[in-house]
């Protein structure tokens, strides 16, 4: 796996996977930023959150769980110093579905963060990490207020 991150100007930067996806970094406006893409830390709790969520989809498809959509929100707190490594997580998984087993989705939700999510394997070596379920009976999640 391989990356590549350039500085365009300011705080802003572009990054290439090495599967050929660009993305925009940039800083905030107090930093010399200008707002133009998510912060370097908000990008690393984004892969975390994709990370979980694909690995709860594949496992609970395996388990023929009738899963319709997923959701995945997680809340960070950071160190006061740097380096301002996350010391505290909390992930809030909605699944949508009808009729979906709570044991089968927690279990799913565990075994992610246990045993298959790098990312959040990864980021409990500093933060502590905490995790909610809920379910949603239908088909679709409404899309959430943006985060704050």
């Amino acid at each position: 796996m391989k990356t590549r991150v350039k500085w365009l100007e300011g705080a802003s930067f572009v990054g290439e996977s090495g599967s050929g996806h660009t993305v925009v970094l940039d800083g905030a406006p107090e930093n010399g930023g200008r707002n133009t893409g998510m912060r370097p830390m908000e990008m690393l709790l984004t892969g975390a959150a994709a990370c979980t969520a694909y690995d709860v989809v594949t496992i609970l498809r395996k388990g023929r769980q009738p899963v319709e959509d997923v959701v995945v929100t997680i809340e960070g707190t950071r160190a006061a110093a740097s380096p301002r490594v996350f010391t505290a997580l909390h992930y809030v998984y909605r699944v949508a579905g009808h009729g979906l087993d709570r044991r089968a989705v927690e279990r799913a939700v565990e075994l992610s963060k246990e045993k298959y999510c790098s990312a959040t394997i990864m980021l409990g070596k500093t933060a502590t990490i905490t995790y909610e379920v809920e379910l949603v009976d239908g088909t679709r999640i409404p899309a959430p207020a943006a985060p704050t």
